[in-house]
């Protein structure tokens, strides 16, 4: 069993994630190989919140250039994160409205 900092990486921070904070949904980075009951434990015991619904995502990494040097940057998960009606809001998200 992994540990709830090693499944949630960090927040994604773009305008579309902020537009739903008011519908009480977040959206994180998570470890490539975490299912969605893992993630809703995790989120749930690291900001003591109700997790109602989660949806993942696995992105494509991006394409990049340095000069004439191109790489892509690696594949990754986004998880967004739907709170119950009765739940309270995550805290560090308050901030960024």
């Amino acid at each position: 069993m992994k540990a709830a900092q090693d499944i949630i990486l960090k927040p994604v921070i773009t305008e579309r994630s902020m537009e739903n904070i008011q519908m009480k949904k977040y959206t994180f980075k998570v470890a490539n190989d975490a299912n969605k009951v893992e993630i809703a434990k995790a989120v749930e015991e690291l900001f003591g919140v109700k997790v109602a619904k989660v949806n993942t995502i696995s992105m494509r990494g991006r394409l990049k250039r340095q000069g004439r040097t191109m790489g892509y940057q690696p594949d990754w998960k986004k998880a967004i994160v739907t709170l119950t009606e009765g739940s309270k809001t995550i805290e560090f998200f308050e901030g960024m409205l």
